[in-house]
């Protein structure tokens, strides 16, 4: 790699990403912004209809991609995930975790199958995804892969009650640390974005509540929400050999949520 253009550090030609979480909101920029770096995306998502379309879209700009229908907490459809991104591709150079839900509820009202069901997605698919997809990039010593976490897995959510959310978000970070400390020397960086408020299907009623909007601005340093752009390069820098040096890292996206 010639590095008389420092560009060349963020390039993804050539390379495979798989994105889970695909069909809507985050996940669908980040496949985009990947492609555009020059990945061959694999897009994963339980609504294969939304998956074609963003497919048919990356393919109509000249990049190239596969739709795969996945369930991140079920084993199987991981296994078919990579098996299916293998048979196209060929390898998996980087793989963004970011399927992910919330329950908004207070604690003591909430119940364990509630709990559990956001812990299936949040964790144990982070988990299954990075445990089936490490395998193929330890083989080849060579991968990244980023955890999407959230300012709630660093602080507390407090106002907006959601336990099982924060709990999820908290153990992806430390799991993170864990898996990268794990794999450092076998050539596998794992690292974490934690985003702060971004609109998506998650938050959209919250980002057309006025008031909810009126606190979110009053709360954040920078005084307003996220555009889905700006996580575009903390996204690309930590797929590319820009943060060859950085594992097990959580970085905050969040306009300075985290620091007050």
């Amino acid at each position: 790699m010639s590095l008389e253009d420092p560009r060349d550090l963020f390039s993804l030609t050539g390379r495979v990403a798989v994105v889970t979480g695909a069909s809507s909101g985050l996940g669908r920029s980040f496949a985009a912004a990947l492609a555009g770096a020059g990945a061959r995306v694999v897009l994963a998502a339980r609504r294969q209809e939304q998956l074609l379309q963003l497919a048919q879209g990356i393919e109509a700009d000249g990049g190239e991609a596969l739709a795969a229908a996945c369930d991140v907490s079920q084993e199987a459809d991981v296994e078919q995930l990579v098996g299916d991104t293998l048979e196209r591709f060929g390898r998996i150079d980087v793989l963004v975790n970011n399927a992910g839900i919330t329950r908004v509820v207070p604690v003591e009202r909430d119940t364990a199958e509630g709990f559990e069901q956001v812990m299936d997605i949040n964790l144990r698919g982070v988990f299954l995804c990075c445990q089936r997809v490490g395998r193929v990039m330890l083989e080849n010593s060579t991968g990244s892969i980023i955890n999407v976490a959230s300012v709630f897995g660093l602080v507390a959510a407090g106002q907006i009650p959601q336990a099982s959310y924060a709990a999820s978000k908290g153990a992806v970070v430390s799991m993170t640390r864990e898996i990268a400390a794990q794999w450092a020397r076998r050539g596998v960086r794992v690292n974490a974005i934690a985003p702060g408020w971004f609109e998506s299907e998650m938050t959209g009623d919250m980002f057309q509540d006025k008031r909810s909007m009126s606190w979110l601005r009053a709360r954040t340093p920078m005084g307003r929400a996220g555009r889905h752009e700006e996580l575009v390069g903390a996204l690309v820098f930590l797929a590319s050999d820009a943060s060859s040096f950085v594992t097990g890292q959580t970085l905050a996206v969040d306009g300075g949520w985290t620091i007050v």
